[in-house]
């Protein structure tokens, strides 16, 4: 309205002729010209209104741009901010009894935002666009689903844990004795490296995998005597010589352990009698064994082992002597004297047992004197 009076201001400033006018400073204007001035006045209205009908209808019918929800109510908009924004139509959030979103234009909302304090919404009324937001978070962060895989029975694992311990580091198939000797091996490294505990497993390791591995046998046997274990170690042996009992020399060591037990002749004479045909021609065996038969006074038998040692090493001084006891024993004072007389002959003898067969040479004699 300001626009029309402004109009007819200029109107009627230019219908006063030369700058006269009345004593009021406004004269009356002709019928005529009031008329044609009339006409003007409503014929630019009506432009003007025609224009912001026509721009209003294009306004509105302009290719629409997808709102943009913000939540006023979670993050202040600056001012600046909001200027710089590009001119695309803004949807604030409105409370809940609006039926939809009311799209104002971004110079619009600069100003009411600049013009008013930040409005404050209730918690229902940002609800919506909050879970909107957090939903779509949700699905770009979250990793997609691992697929399902099928639960592995404990018997498939016993069962393919030997298949892929029997492969190399090269891929090439190791057979089981490969596989012993390999456990071996790493044992004897580690009790080279001091490591006697890790050691001692590996061992057993090794022999749960091979009870006959004679190696790691013995090994494991020096080991468990080391460490002051000798039921341990002589368990070891039974167990080697209930598989195998052609094994003198395991057989004599389990022997030496069961006679330091008491009343443990017996057992070592057991273990003894059941290698002998296995160390027919092993003289240290046999006699060795005369020694135990000694000590359970089976003095015949144990002359007839030193006899049987003697004949592969006749130069034995230690033997002669033990013959010459177990004959004496025996009521054979003629033969030991002359089993006596060969180990002092000998001069190997070390000086206790040089003087024990030198008093027994003296009782003989006496003996046979009477």
């Amino acid at each position: 309205m300001s626009l029309i009076n402004k109009m007819l201001q200029d109107l009627d400033a230019r219908g006063t002729p030369e700058g006269r006018a009345d004593a009021g400073g406004i004269r009356a204007v002709p019928e005529r010209e009031r008329g044609v001035s009339r006409a003007l006045v409503f014929g630019g209205a009506a432009g003007l209104t025609a224009a912001a009908i026509a721009l209003g209808w294009v306004y509105w019918k302009r290719p629409s741009v997808p709102p943009v929800l913000v939540n006023v109510a979670g993050t202040p908009v600056a001012p600046a901010a909001i200027a710089a924004a590009p001119p695309a139509p803004v949807v604030a959030a409105v409370p809940a009894n609006v039926p939809g979103p009311v799209p104002v234009s971004v110079p619009v909302a600069a100003a009411v935002a600049a013009a008013a304090p930040e409005p404050v919404f209730q918690a229902e009324e940002t609800a919506a666009p909050a879970r909107v937001r957090a939903a779509e978070l949700r699905r770009i962060t979250e990793k997609p689903p691992k697929p399902a895989v099928a639960p592995v029975s404990r018997a498939a694992v016993r069962t393919a844990a030997p298949a892929a311990s029997e492969r190399g580091v090269d891929g090439k198939q190791v057979t089981p004795q490969q596989r012993v000797e390999n456990e071996y091996r790493r044992a004897l490294g580690q009790l080279q490296d001091g490591r006697v505990s890790e050691a001692l497993a590996g061992l057993q390791q090794t022999l749960q995998l091979d009870p006959r591995h004679q190696g790691a046998r013995e090994t494991l046997v020096r080991l468990l005597l080391e460490a002051q274990r000798p039921d341990d170690a002589a368990r070891q042996l039974q167990l080697s010589l209930a598989l195998d009992p052609k094994q003198p020399a395991q057989a004599m060591m389990l022997a030496r352990l069961q006679l330091d037990k008491p009343s443990g002749g017996p057992a070592a004479l057991d273990t003894l009698m059941r290698s002998l045909p296995y160390a027919a021609d092993n003289g240290d065996y046999r006699a060795f064994l005369a020694g135990v038969l000694q000590r359970e006074q089976r003095y015949r038998e144990a002359a007839e082992q030193y006899q049987l040692a003697l004949q592969m090493a006749p130069d034995n001084s230690v033997w002669w002597m033990g013959l010459g006891i177990a004959l004496q024993a025996d009521n054979h004072p003629a033969q030991a004297r002359q089993a006596f007389e060969r180990a002092k002959g000998l001069q190997t003898l070390s000086p206790q047992l040089q003087a024990f067969v030198e008093r027994k040479l003296v009782q003989l004699t006496a003996a046979m004197a009477k």
